[in-house]
């Protein structure tokens, strides 16, 4: 009896996953999990078909990098493939603390920590600073590994609407409270292709002495002096408190990283325990990030055909009318309102050989629907070419 009963509640939970509507839509649609066959910079094989990589974060367009390929190359030689342990314990190692204090002085930080995952700096840079009975105030647009932050720290949460100053500032004026408080913002809203408006939001926050996150894993790379982020090209260096990012875009490699004070990286180093207990980065993925950054201070040539190739790709689309959803980065969402609409579009793409992303409620606003698109300074002025009669075609199609 007891053990049938058992078995009636185990196959509730699998049956719970066979009828999920969400991953019936993702087998039906098949846009998501495409496994290449083959990459060279922005061209990639997918079922024996060359195809333009269209929705990457590789803005800079390091990953082929020569200089970057043989750091890792060094760094396989020197150190194999893993610590295969936490830097608390057996893990840590020279070149961890070497790409920290590189990362630490582009940033104008004093220290800074890396991590396996840009989620997990994303997750740890709220969630070790916030506690209960403390007050968040959060963007409602920010990044799941935010709002997990956000839950994991049992504090109060606020949310004001996306990218509006005069909306935060009413809510902080209707939640006034003597308890410790956070404002958790992004710098560049990947989905959105919006830049943060920054110097109004830590206006707001420094007069009601908000503790201070910034998500900068879009503008790494993108904005800012050398590409210092979103922080440095607005001047607000001494009024941000954390910032947090991805090694997985503009570095080429995977990872994160959280950069702050000292005595704030040292807290964090203590109680974060995405920080206590994940597996160290790779030697060859901390190789390719430092070797990134390197290239990214001696070469500026490749931030500047970013640019570029922005500004081409977005007339492209302006001259097709499509919906950029006021994109001001190379993160440039095609917005068309609903799943209707945006499988047929990624479809007619795909078939012309481009290759993007769907993005569908919930994953943003109902309405919202769109193709996600991201330029890299790899793009070619063919390649270019390549994507505006694909998706004049799409936009034919429709």
């Amino acid at each position: 009896m007891a053990l049938s009963f058992f078995n009636k509640e185990r196959k509730r939970i699998v049956a719970r996953c066979r009828d999920d509507y969400a991953t019936q839509m993702r087998l039906k649609y098949a846009p998501y999990y495409h496994a290449m066959e083959a990459q060279q910079g922005t061209t990639v094989t997918l079922d024996g078909k060359q195809m333009i990589m269209l929705a990457s974060n590789d803005y800079l367009g390091l990953s082929f990098h020569p200089k970057v390929i043989e750091a890792a190359r060094k760094a396989l030689d020197k150190w194999g493939t893993s610590t295969t342990g936490a830097r608390t314990s057996n893990g840590s190692r020279r070149y961890h603390i070497e790409l920290e204090e590189r990362l630490a002085a582009f940033l104008n930080r004093e220290a800074c920590h890396i991590h396996s995952a840009g989620y997990l700096s994303g997750l740890a840079s709220v969630s070790s600073f916030a506690q209960k009975g403390d007050v968040i105030y959060a963007d409602k647009n920010i990044h799941s590994c935010l709002w997990d932050g956000i839950r994991l720290s049992h504090a109060t949460v606020e949310r004001f609407s996306h990218n509006n100053p005069d909306d935060f500032r009413e809510v902080v004026a209707a939640t006034a409270s003597d308890a410790p408080k956070m404002l958790v913002i992004e710098g560049v809203y990947s989905m959105e292709g919006h830049i943060a408006r920054m110097p109004e939001l830590i206006e707001i926050a420094d007069r009601n002495a908000c503790f201070s996150v910034v998500d900068d894993a879009h503008g790494f790379g993108v904005l800012g002096k050398q590409g210092r982020g979103t922080v440095d090209h607005f001047g607000l260096n001494d009024k941000v408190d954390v910032i947090c990012g991805s090694l997985s875009k503009s570095l080429s490699s995977t990872g994160g990283f959280v950069a702050a004070s000292r005595e704030v990286i040292d807290y964090l180093r203590s109680h974060s325990k995405q920080t206590i207990f994940s597996a160290a980065i790779s030697p060859a993925q901390a190789a390719v990030a430092q070797a990134s950054l390197e290239v990214m201070q001696t070469e500026p040539e490749h931030l500047e055909r970013l640019w570029e190739n922005t500004r081409k790709y977005r007339a492209i689309l302006k001259s097709l009318n499509l919906d950029t959803w006021g994109s001001e980065t190379p993160a440039i969402p095609i917005v068309l309102g609903s799943k209707e609409r945006v499988y047929p579009f990624w479809r007619a793409l795909m078939e012309k050989g481009v290759f993007t992303v769907m993005s569908i409620a919930p994953a943003v606003p109902a309405g919202k629907d769109l193709i996600r698109t991201a330029v890299s300074a790899s793009h070619t002025d063919e390649q270019l070419e390549k994507i505006a009669d694909a998706l004049a075609y799409a936009v034919k199609r429709l």
